[in-house]
């Protein structure tokens, strides 16, 4: 449209100049030649279109919507035709108590009321892109701003709602998890309908009041010692029943030892034990008083 509108102005002062001027005639032929080569090489590039990746075209002719969406690449329109690019790329929304790090300045963080009435802050970010083929209706229904027209309200509207089901203590603790996939089916169900695909729900942050999250932090540690006893009680049953074992081993032991043990037997560990002091170099004199078998033996 620019090289258009360019050969129409150089028509037009062009033709004014040649009729104040007689002399100047032959600038204002070449000024139609100028103008109408600019007038058709217009027509001829607003003819094509490019669509760059992760882009679609939405057409407007007069201010009506087409509904056919321009795909990425090189596209043939008519000339007349306005093309308006919807990026179809996929885009994070923060509100976020942090200065900066949200999509608005400030404090932004979702403030809600837990069912047992306490407030509870929440940060969030949602990933979500607009479905191609639902571009022209968004941009009809909805327009180009559809992050503050849809997306920030329906997400804090669905999250306000659903917290009221959780008592605080849960939502930090337990019911998180739970909690966050309840919210991405709500949010996904009203994104669904009105042409957004949703991505991800992600719970960033969630604050209690002080006192609430000091009685939380205390009940946690004193699990984790109440776990950490009942190991060592466990540990302590375990060495008790190793003992029991041991004592119960030595025990048969003794008893099996007891029942084998007899008279020859004795006189033969006897007569070894005395051979074998009576080779001992450290020996000097050894004197056995056996009943069976008296003796002195004299070492060397």
């Amino acid at each position: 449209m620019v090289l258009i509108t360019f050969g129409i102005i150089a028509i037009i002062v062009l033709n004014v100049m040649s009729n104040v001027s007689p002399n100047l005639n032959k600038l204002g032929r070449i000024g139609y030649m100028i103008g109408f080569a600019l007038i058709v090489l217009g027509i001829i590039s607003s003819c094509f279109v490019q669509i760059t990746a992760g882009s679609v075209g939405v057409q407007s002719l007069f201010g009506k919507i087409q509904g056919k969406v321009l795909t990425e690449g090189l596209n043939v329109v008519n000339p007349i035709m306005t093309v308006i690019k919807f990026d179809v790329k996929t885009r994070n929304y923060t509100m976020s108590a942090i200065h900066d790090e949200g999509d608005q300045l400030g404090d932004d963080a979702i403030r809600v009321l837990s069912a047992d009435g306490l407030e509870v802050v929440i940060d969030l970010t949602v990933l979500y892109r607009v479905t191609s083929d639902k571009a022209p209706t968004i941009l009809r229904t909805i327009g180009e701003d559809y992050t503050q027209v849809v997306v920030r309200p329906i997400v804090r509207t669905k999250i306000r709602d659903l917290a009221a089901n959780y008592d605080a203590v849960a939502l930090y603790s337990n019911k998180r998890e739970e909690f966050q996939q309840r919210l991405f089916t709500a949010v996904e169900k009203e994104f669904t309908k009105r042409g957004f695909s949703l991505e991800q729900v992600l719970i960033r942050n969630l604050n209690l009041p002080q006192s609430v999250k000091a009685a939380i932090e205390s009940k946690i540690n004193a699990e984790q010692e109440s776990q950490k006893m009942r190991f060592i009680l466990d540990k302590e049953r375990q060495e008790a029943d190793r003992k029991r074992v041991e004592a119960q081993g030595i025990s048969d032991y003794q008893r099996i030892l007891t029942s084998t043990l007899t008279d020859k037997l004795l006189q033969y560990e006897k007569i070894k034990a005395q051979k074998e002091l009576a080779g001992s170099s450290n020996a000097k004199i050894i004197v056995i008083d056996g009943k069976n078998a008296p003796m002195i033996m004299t070492g060397n």
